[in-house]
C-alpha cells in the first residue's frame, strides 16, 4: 500500500513540475496589469483602443503569452464594433469555452488557455457567418515578409503522418512540415477523436515549400517514394481508415501533376491505392505529435525511401 501512495505521489508531483516547465509560463510574469486584467482575469479592452483595430497588413496573429499562431490576416474583416474581427482562426488553434452566466461564448487560446475574447454567430457580417471579437492586447502580429508572400503548401497522406513529417520537412525548399488532420466531418478534430469516433478524417502533413528552391512534383515524388501507394488498407502496420493514402489537391495544376505520375508507376506495373482529393481544412495536430522522430532521436518504423521513379 505505501509503494502505491508513494507512486502516485510521485506522478503527482511530475504533473506539477511539468506543467511548471511549460515554456509559456514564465511570460505570465511578464505581463503588464493591464494584459493580465485581460489575459488571465478575462477582462475587455475599451473599443476602438486596441492595436490592431485596423491593421490591414499581410501576416498572422499569434497568442501573447504562448506565441502560438491563431489568426490569419486574410480572415480579419471590418465589422465596425472596435476590436479585431476574424470570420475564422487556423485550424485547431482556438478553443470555444462557454461563459459562466451561459449567454456568451468565450474564445481562449487552444494551447495555453490565455483569453483572447468571445465568438459570435448568425450576424451575417461574413459568408462564414461567424465573428472572431478578439482583444488587441492577447495579441503579437508577425507581418509577412516579402519572401514568405511567394510560399505555397501541399497537403499528403501517406499513413501516420510522423513518418511523412519525416521525409519530406529534409527535402531542400521546405520550410515547414506540420502534422494534422484533412477531409473528415468534424470541425477541430484530436488525436483521439480521429482515432476513436471515425470521423473521416485521414493523417495528413501540410508542407509549406518554396516554389523557387523545390517543385510541386518534387514533393509528389518524394511522397510516392517514402511510403506504400499500393496498400489499400492503412500503412504498413497502421491500418484503417485514417491511415490511407491520397493527396489532397488545391487546383487543376497539382491534379495533373498527381495523375501523370500515378499513371508512371501505373505503367511500371504498380496498382496505385491513393487517392486524388480536394483540398479541405487542416486541422493541426496536438504539439506531441509535431517533429515526433526529431524529439525522439529515432527514424520511422513504417516508412522508408525506395526508389520509383
Amino acid at each position: 500500500m505505501k509503494k502505491i501512495v508513494l507512486l502516485l505521489l510521485t506522478l503527482a508531483m511530475t504533473f506539477v513540475v511539468a506543467e511548471e516547465l511549460k515554456p509559456w509560463t514564465s511570460k505570465l510574469k511578464d505581463l503588464t496589469p493591464f494584459e493580465k486584467h485581460v489575459i488571465v482575469d478575462k477582462g475587455t479592452e475599451r473599443a476602438f483602443s486596441g492595436e490592431y483595430v485596423d491593421t490591414k497588413e499581410d501576416g498572422t496573429y499569434t497568442c501573447k503569452v504562448c506565441g502560438a499562431p491563431l489568426y490569419r490576416s486574410s480572415d480579419k474583416f471590418d465589422s465596425h464594433c472596435g476590436w479585431p474581427s476574424f470570420d475564422d482562426a487556423i485550424p485547431g488553434a482556438i478553443k470555444e469555452v462557454p461563459d459562466a452566466d451561459g449567454r456568451r461564448t468565450e474564445i481562449v487560446c487552444a494551447n495555453c488557455g490565455a483569453h483572447m475574447g468571445h465568438v459570435f454567430k448568425g450576424e451575417g457580417l461574413t459568408s462564414k457567418n461567424i465573428r472572431h471579437c478578439v482583444n488587441s492586447v492577447s495579441l503579437n502580429f508577425q507581418k509577412k515578409k516579402a519572401r514568405e508572400l511567394t510560399f505555397k503548401t501541399a497537403y499528403f497522406a501517406g499513413g501516420c503522418f510522423w513518418g511523412v513529417e519525416y521525409y519530406l520537412e529534409k527535402i531542400n525548399g521546405v520550410k515547414e512540415v506540420t502534422s494534422g488532420f484533412m477531409g473528415g466531418h468534424l470541425k477541430n478534430p484530436g488525436y483521439y477523436d480521429v482515432v476513436r469516433k471515425d470521423t473521416g478524417h485521414l493523417e495528413t502533413v501540410e508542407v509549406v515549400y518554396d516554389p523557387a528552391k523545390v517543385s510541386y512534383e518534387t514533393l509528389a515524388k518524394t511522397f510516392f517514394e517514402i511510403h506504400d501507394p499500393t496498400q489499400v488498407d492503412g500503412q504498413g502496420p497502421d491500418i484503417g481508415s485514417q491511415y490511407l493514402s491520397a493527396v489532397f489537391v488545391s487546383n487543376k495544376e497539382e491534379r495533373e501533376t498527381i495523375e501523370r505520375l500515378i499513371k508512371v508507376l501505373e505503367d511500371k506495373g504498380l496498382k496505385i491505392a491513393t487517392k486524388i482529393l480536394p483540398k479541405a481544412p487542416f486541422y493541426q495536430a496536438e504539439e506531441y505529435h509535431q517533429d515526433y522522430y526529431e524529439h525522439k532521436g529515432s527514424k520511422p518504423y513504417c516508412h522508408r525511401r525506395v526508389k520509383r521513379f
